[in-house]
């Protein structure tokens, strides 16, 4: 068997300790990886891991997890403007990398990160990590083998009220397109194709928050709507995303096609199963989900299988690389009211293979009373 991968871990935050550090505690009971290395600029973050979790070494200082030569992955969980430095200064140490979404706040950065991950021997992988689910799987497969016919048109959400933590979120480089939008612009982008150009109308709905107990002037706009023309039969696709939304009820995404409508319920981040109408049918079909026990930080497993096997991931940073240039053309786009081209382009992947008896199971249908 693969000797266990050794990971090194930069920001002990809430996503760290809530999120990526059951995953990895489940992989270190697996045989798979070592108790982590960790690091944070805050000393009372580092005590909370430490009390809570088995570690194998605590530091303040980034340069110590990534000149470590005994560490194998390290990952990258700061906040986002310190991604894409923090992720370079690794990949150039020879560590494979999984940073968090995004891989940058700047094009040219994240051009470095990509052609680091293509001319040496380390990876990196991009946080989202939406096309791992299998609910995105099968709307892949079910897509590619033209079960609603050649899409039209397409929609994704993903917003709530804003953290009241972490100044960061509302500052240049933050948001809620690069901390949320950029889910659904992945996902769009992974099922439909590159984007060719994009527009976008943005608003701040409050000035000023209370973050950290602490008021402060937000300083990004905090609504928006995107607009996108994507792959090679030209589908329109919105994004909506803000810090403002309350609830929802609606499937995260939607895409409409010339002989049916596939809907992803839930989230794309968490889903709960699709819903599918063909006209052959004249009836709506809803199937379980497949990924109801599938946590959104399933890429930090899948970096660790790659290595031990010596395979590259699955996601691609070149798609990471298209995501933000989309989501950065869609600010030009709303400070300037001009459509933006986008210039990159990455192949989506095909879908995995299904597992043996991993059909998603319809459990009822509803019928059109026109069908009847």
């Amino acid at each position: 068997m693969p000797e266990p991968v050794s990971v090194g871990i930069i920001g002990c935050g809430s996503v760290m300790q809530h999120a990526y550090m059951p995953l990895l505690v489940n992989e270190v009971a697996r045989g798979t990886a070592l108790a982590p290395k960790v690091c944070d600029i805050r000393a009372d973050r580092l005590a909370e891991v430490q009390e809570h979790f088995r570690v194998r070494g605590a530091t303040q200082d980034p340069e110590e997890i990534i000149s470590d030569d005994s560490i194998d992955v390290v990952v990258v969980l700061t906040s986002m403007p310190e991604h894409g430095g923090l992720a370079e200064r690794a990949l150039r140490a020879g560590r494979h990398v999984l940073v968090e979404k995004p891989m940058s706040t700047d094009l040219d950065e994240a051009a470095r990160l990509v052609e680091l991950d293509r001319t040496g021997d380390a990876h990196l992988l991009v946080a989202p990590h939406v096309l791992l689910s299998p609910d995105y799987q099968s709307m892949a497969r079910r897509i590619r083998a033209g079960t609603i016919g050649r899409p039209l048109l397409a929609r994704a959400r993903y917003g709530w009220n804003g953290p009241d933590w972490g100044q960061w979120f509302y500052g240049p480089g933050g948001g809620p397109l690069f901390d949320l939008g950029v889910y659904n612009v992945t996902t769009l982008t992974g099922l439909l194709g590159p984007c060719r150009s994009v527009t976008a109308m943005t608003s701040l709905s409050r000035p000023t928050r209370v973050v950290d107990g602490v008021e402060i002037v937000v300083q990004t706009d905090d609504t928006f709507q995107l607009i996108m023309q994507l792959g090679d039969s030209g589908t329109l696709a919105t994004v909506t995303t803000a810090f403002g939304m309350q609830q929802y009820l609606s499937p995260a995404v939607e895409i409409y096609g010339l002989d049916g409508t596939m809907q992803m319920l839930g989230d794309d981040w968490a889903p709960d199963g699709l819903q599918i109408w063909q006209n052959s049918v004249g009836a709506w079909q809803t199937y379980h989900s497949k990924s109801r026990y599938w946590p959104w930080t399933d890429g930090l497993r899948h970096l660790i299988d790659c290595v031990r096997r010596g395979e590259r991931p699955y996601t691609r940073p070149e798609h990471a690389f298209h995501v933000l240039e989309i989501m950065l053309a869609a600010a030009e786009a709303a400070r300037t009211g001009t459509t933006q081209a986008v210039h990159s382009t990455f192949v989506p992947p095909e879908p995995m293979p299904e597992h043996a008896g991993g059909a998603q199971h319809l459990i009822h249908d509803r019928v059109h009373e026109d069908a009847q």
